[in-house]
């Protein structure tokens, strides 16, 4: 049997799907698994996928991407994701849903982000006679490590894809509300180490030695130059020194020091600069103490980078569903990462956020990270209804 659809005739699906989804989501906040060792849970979506009969490729060890292809003719192809892993916390929250498993929780909101694709994907395959082009539906690893994405982007599953579309269940932000804004909306997060080796000596004969561990703290100091003096103070930009490590006993002077670090920024120009700048810095410091530096860097994340015609597309939608009123476009930015910048990075596309802090009992919230996290779930329909209406008014839009 066919129904003709109408945004009132998707809105009615989604309600009746919506126990579903709450259901999957608290079978995958009941198991969560970390980073790159989400096997159970990928096997969970799997079987979803062939229970709708749509097909798959596995993405590295524990993604996967599934593939819908509309009957109505040949068109662009739009990229949904959902990540998948959990956070290595106790979750301390009374619910029967709690984690069954120690020291893992679903803190991020992940496990909705899963149910809610899953939910739409449903829907979608139900009406793939009524779009043009095809679906990809990719359920990504390891966000928190910022491993995963680039599995799909290195694996080549982003090829082709003209538009990409993701959302995070955000629980600063009203069940109700949905947040579309333009630009840059998250950092750019880069892990970067400086190990710098001197020669060891007595601590009363100082001169004797080749002090890493002063070496360690003067290039602590002066990469607090960076955003002062080399970066526009329009910019925003963060230099961090989290660990630093050197020395064995109070009288060796120490022959070696590590530092560990972050830097955070809103642009692919400013990133480029400031870590050249890092390693400039430490390099030009140590050469002043005699000693010398290795520089590690481990990129996390690119800066997140919505494009303006599809956030304009995400806010039109975002107030048939829930109201030109509480749709928010302009969000402020967050110095934290999110690695769907690796699919902005290479397709247009738009990241958006649902809400999920239940303003009836504000109480109750919690943030994310936190241990006794959790979401108002009727958030989880905004968030299948966005993915629905987005995949299908982009894909029809000729």
């Amino acid at each position: 049997m066919t129904t003709t659809l109408t945004s009132s005739t998707i809105k009615e699906e989604v309600q009746q799907g919506a126990e579903d989804v709450i259901a999957l989501r608290r079978y995958f906040h009941q198991h969560p698994e970390p980073s790159l060792k989400e096997y159970e849970t990928i096997k969970r979506i799997k079987a979803e996928l062939d229970k709708l009969a749509i097909p798959y490729e596995a993405v590295g060890e524990t993604g996967a991407i599934g593939t819908i292809v509309g009957g109505k003719g040949p068109g662009k192809t739009l990229l949904l994701r959902a990540d998948i892993d959990a956070l290595e916390l106790e979750d301390a929250k009374d619910k029967s849903y709690k984690s069954t498993q120690p020291g893992l929780h679903h803190a991020c909101g992940h496990d909705g982000h899963t149910s809610a694709l899953l939910g739409a994907a449903k829907i979608l395959k139900q009406h793939e006679a009524d779009f043009y082009g095809t679906i990809k539906l990719a359920f990504q690893q390891a966000e928190e490590i910022g491993a995963g994405a680039r599995q799909f982007v290195e694996g080549g599953f982003v090829e082709g894809v003209d538009q990409v579309f993701g959302l995070h269940l955000d629980s600063s932000v009203e069940t109700g509300k949905i947040v579309a804004t333009a630009g840059p909306t998250n950092a750019s997060c880069d892990i970067f180490s400086i190990t710098v080796r001197g020669e060891s000596g007595h601590a009363a004969r100082p001169d004797l030695g080749r002090d890493a561990l002063l070496t360690a703290a003067a290039i602590t100091v002066e990469l607090q130059s960076i955003v002062s003096r080399e970066v526009s103070p329009l910019d925003n930009v963060v230099v961090a020194v989290g660990v630093l490590k050197a020395g064995t006993r109070y009288n060796i002077i120490a022959n070696e020091a590590t530092l560990e670090g972050t830097v955070r920024t809103f642009s692919h120009e400013t990133r480029k600069f400031v870590l050249e700048a890092v390693e400039r810095i430490a390099q030009d410091v140590a050469k002043a103490h005699r000693t010398t530096i290795e520089f590690k860097n481990y990129d996390a994340a690119a800066p997140l980078i919505n494009h303006p015609t599809a956030t304009n597309r995400a806010a039109r939608i975002g107030a048939e569903i829930v109201g030109e009123e509480n749709v928010i476009k302009d969000n402020e930015k967050s110095l934290g990462a999110d690695d769907f910048a690796d699919f902005l990075a290479v397709a247009e596309g738009v990241y958006a956020r649902v809400g999920t802090k239940n303003p009836e009992d504000p109480d109750t919230w919690f943030g994310h990270h936190h241990e006794n996290f959790d979401i108002d779930e009727r958030g989880l329909a905004v968030a299948t209804e966005l993915h629905v209406k987005y995949a299908l008014g982009y894909l029809n839009d000729l």
